[in-house]
């Protein structure tokens, strides 16, 4: 399990790891030496010599004449280029130490980046902007010292201008900035060097691994039925969007549970059923199933906002709520999840999520973890946010997930995870573990398909067709 911090969360876990005994200059000698490492070890595989390392003003400055001097203790060719400006104390004491040269051009074969670290708030200035779009455009492999400068540490966002890095070599945790927004695109290859840094874990965001997500799909007993593996029931269709239920159905018959029940129109039904001959088809929603997903294609209408809350009223077990079911939520009034009878989970896409939450697109873009919290909270529910980086929230727990690839931002992919997150609830994960490992379960396979297929040709049924590779992956006794 890997932990993302906060620009508030790493300022509080570097002062309570000052005030446990250890000073600023020690805490930043370990940074500086920790990014030599890694700088050491790309540049010997590169068979590089020759090291530009741009230091800034502040304490990713004075990482980066640490690591310069580490470097030429090493044997490297070192040259720092020093961006101009008052210098912090810190900086000051770490630049005076370093004894090598300095250049007044932005050149090498490998750049290291120490402009700017987590505490940037406004737009980089000119001078700056200068500095990182000669780093851009060198062609050099860049690496980045904790967070490629210009980049917002909490959300990802480019302050007008940023450093595309090649690798980040972050300090102790990840910063959120590295991960969402564009921040998962401008920031490379992430490697965590571990300077002891001490952190309160359980209140930051965290993602799954591979193991953490193969302890959720554990060896199945051969002395077990149908009925060990519980009851699936997805309520989705409707004449203009048959697919949706279809991609929902197939989704959830891959997932593992015992039952998938299809409580879909009757058109649809018969449509389904050569198909999926393995399915049920109940003319109404199951109130003994052990999950129900609903809204995949039902239309945004009053219709489905009065089975959403008749499922809200009346049902005792897992409930999804996905697409139009959110849709006629955010219409027709979201206040009754509130009194909810059934554990619940809502999996809106961003703008799915701006019509039931009633925050704006750029609140929800620019803090997403907040805002999901902030709604499950109020609520009582799970939130599973979708984007390229989902995060799943249930007021307490925060995950997110990073898997998959733009092959999933196409028409479907929401509808089979729906049914993958109501297959793990009915064979016994909870919510926000069903959600996270059904997203991890689809962004492996989008990564599969697209290693043949190129992201711009996969589709919703070459994902489908390829989910059994991803789950057997993570079957322990697979």
């Amino acid at each position: 399990m890997q932990y993302y911090m906060t620009n508030e969360q790493m300022r509080a876990a570097d002062e309570f790891t000052i005030r446990g005994g250890f000073p600023k200059a020690t805490l930043m000698h370990r940074a500086g030496c920790a990014l030599a490492d890694e700088v050491s070890e790309v540049a010997a595989a590169r068979e590089v010599k020759d090291i530009l390392v741009v230091c800034g003003t502040g304490n990713n400055g004075g990482d980066g004449y640490v690591c310069a001097c580490e470097l030429l203790s090493r044997g490297f060719n070192v040259k720092v280029f020093a961006v101009e400006g008052k210098l912090t104390a810190d900086c000051q004491r770490e630049k005076k130490k370093y004894k090598g040269e300095y250049s007044q051009r932005i050149t090498g074969k490998i750049i290291v980046d120490c402009i700017f670290g987590t505490g940037l708030s406004r737009a980089v200035e000119s001078g700056y902007a200068s500095v990182i779009k000669k780093i851009n455009a060198s062609n050099a492999y860049v690496i980045a010292a904790d967070l490629p400068s210009g980049l917002n540490g909490d959300n990802g966002a480019v302050m007008g201008v940023a450093v595309r890095a090649d690798m980040t070599v972050a300090i102790s945790y990840i910063k959120l900035g590295c991960v969402l927004g564009d921040g998962i695109d401008y920031s490379g290859k992430i490697v965590v060097k571990d300077i002891k840094i001490k952190a309160q874990e359980e209140a930051c965001a965290c993602s799954y691994d591979e193991e953490d997500v193969k302890a959720l799909f554990p060896a199945r007993k051969r002395n077990s039925n149908k009925g060990t593996y519980g009851k699936a029931c997805v309520v989705a269709g409707s004449e203009d969007f048959p697919g949706a239920a279809a991609l929902s159905v197939a989704a959830a018959l891959k997932s593992g549970c015992g039952y998938v029940l299809a409580n879909v129109p009757e058109h649809v039904k018969w449509g389904l059923f050569p198909v999926y001959p393995q399915a049920t088809y109940p003319t109404e929603p199951d109130l003994a199933a052990d999950s129900i997903a609903i809204g995949m294609g039902m239309g945004n209408t009053r219709e489905t906002y009065d089975k959403v809350c008749y499922l809200l009223e009346n049902y005792h077990g897992k409930l999804i709520i996905d697409a139009d079911g959110i849709n006629a939520l955010a219409q027709f009034g979201p206040n009754v999840l509130k009194s909810a009878k059934c554990k619940v989970l809502i999996t809106p896409h961003v703008k799915e999520f701006a019509r039931i939450s009633g925050y704006t697109l750029k609140n929800i873009t620019t803090i997403p973890v907040e805002s999901a919290q902030k709604f499950a909270a109020e609520y009582n529910v799970a939130v599973h946010l979708k984007n390229s980086v989902s995060v799943t929230a249930d007021g307490e727990r925060c995950v997110l997930s990073l898997t998959g690839n733009s092959a999933l931002a196409k028409a479907g992919s929401g509808d089979m995870l729906s049914g993958l997150i109501c297959g793990g609830a009915a064979r016994g994960l909870d919510l926000v573990q069903a959600a996270v490992s059904a997203q991890y379960v689809l962004g492996t396979t989008a990564d599969i398909c697209s290693e043949e297929a190129g992201e711009y040709s996969v589709t919703a049924t070459d994902i489908l067709n390829n989910l059994h590779i991803a789950v057997k992956r993570l079957t322990q006794n697979g």
